[in-house]
């Protein structure tokens, strides 16, 4: 049986695209070939039935959305367990206070680590300091080396797109490091038969065509375009139903921005997969993704997207067959593809096919028995130091 100790922020399944992404794994470890050891901050008490344990965290003030672990409040009490589980691999998903510790953690015990790119953290520091913009690049380099630093010691990356993996080639990250280990998609879930006209009518109270945006309601997912993209559409006598689910800092004002604009709030994926069927397009201005699951949902379920060209999301687009890539702030280019999409019925329905087959394709299942194999691939190399070692 395979060991792996398994460090994250946060624990909760529905949180974001990234703790969806881990879940995924996360339900599909078979217990008679791998123990898993969990060490997180945000999160249950303890985690179902496997061994775990909670970190003490701090509440970040510029988003109260994520909090930070901090394992050097308990890191004897961590590292005992640790000794204990005996791990073979490691798997660290972002490289945080927490993430560092399991890297020197598995460094001084000569154990592999795996990690996946979930959040590119470098697009985020202007939205943080455009108030500050001196500080942008120095913060931006301070990032540059603390990336390098972590994934170069990695013993595999899993990045997301073709996109983000030349991007942090750039960055100075190792390309043998990396992998691309494209999302999944559950498709019986996002499905275009969910697709329901009392459900929507329902909701808006008209027969209008609906744009929706489905993500957290936070400055860094270019929120600024979205409110733009809405004013434009103000002026024109709003043709369209605007309709915003997702909670986040950046949701009070974006409400004051969009007053006409129906406001859901964060959505179960069952409550979503319903109104992403019902939707007729969806609009994604965001070039801080590394990867975009709420785009390939959108898809799966019949929905045509308009997007950002920026980003490891835009790869998830071909511009003109499965969708629309826009400037990222050009408000006016969104504006122009969405009424091309929403007002041609030939171009919706290609468009539709099109980004069908595309969801279609991505399987969660192949891509996490590529995972469990990197996993005994890495534990085998460890074992073969170990035995090297001994002899």
């Amino acid at each position: 049986m395979k060991k792996v100790a398994f460090f994250t922020e946060m624990l909760v399944e529905d949180f974001d695209g990234a703790a969806r992404t881990m879940f995924q794994l996360i339900n599909r470890i078979n217990p008679n070939d791998y123990a898993y050891f969990f060490v997180y901050g945000v999160g249950p008490e303890t985690f179902r039935n496997f061994q775990s344990h909670k970190v003490p965290t701090l509440k970040i003030p510029v988003n109260e959305d994520y909090a930070i672990a901090l394992p050097q409040l308990a890191k004897k009490k961590i590292a005992l367990a640790l000794d204990d589980f005996q791990p073979d691999v490691i798997h660290i998903a972002t490289p945080s206070i927490l993430g560092f510790f399991a890297l020197k953690y598995a460094k001084s015990r000569n154990i592999p680590v795996i990690s996946i790119y979930h959040t590119h953290f470098i697009s985020y520091i202007a939205y943080y300091l455009r108030n500050l913009k001196a500080f942008i690049r120095p913060t931006e380099q301070w990032m540059q080396r603390t990336m390098q630093r972590f994934y170069n010691n990695c013993e595999r990356v899993y990045v997301p797109t073709r996109n983000i993996e030349l991007e942090l080639q750039r960055l100075g990250i190792e390309k043998d490091k990396l992998q691309i280990w494209q999302r999944g998609i559950d498709c019986e879930l996002f499905n275009p038969k969910k697709r329901s006209k009392v459900f929507i009518e329902n909701l808006t109270l008209n027969n209008k065509p609906n744009i929706l945006f489905a993500s957290r309601l936070v400055w860094e997912k270019n929120i600024q375009t979205l409110i733009e993209v809405y004013k434009l559409l103000e002026q024109e006598g709003m043709p369209y139903n605007f309709i915003i689910a997702g909670e986040g800092a950046a949701k009070n004002q974006a409400m004051e921005e969009m007053p006409e604009a129906i406001f859901l709030g964060k959505l179960s994926h069952q409550e979503l997969s319903i109104l992403y069927a019902s939707a007729d397009t969806f609009i994604f201005p965001s070039i801080s993704e590394t990867y975009g699951n709420v785009i390939i949902e959108a898809m799966a379920s019949g929905l045509p997207c308009i997007i950002a060209n920026g980003g490891g999301s835009s790869s998830l687009v071909e511009h003109g067959r499965t969708g629309y890539k826009c400037s990222p702030n050009n408000a006016k280019e969104y504006v122009h593809y969405l009424h091309k999409i929403l007002n041609h019925e030939r171009a919706y329905q290609q468009i539709q096919e099109a980004g069908l087959r595309y969801a279609r394709l991505l399987d969660w299942d192949a891509l996490a028995e590529t995972y469990f194999e990197e996993i005994e691939l890495l534990a085998g190399d460890k074992r073969k130091e170990v035995i090297w070692a001994a002899s």
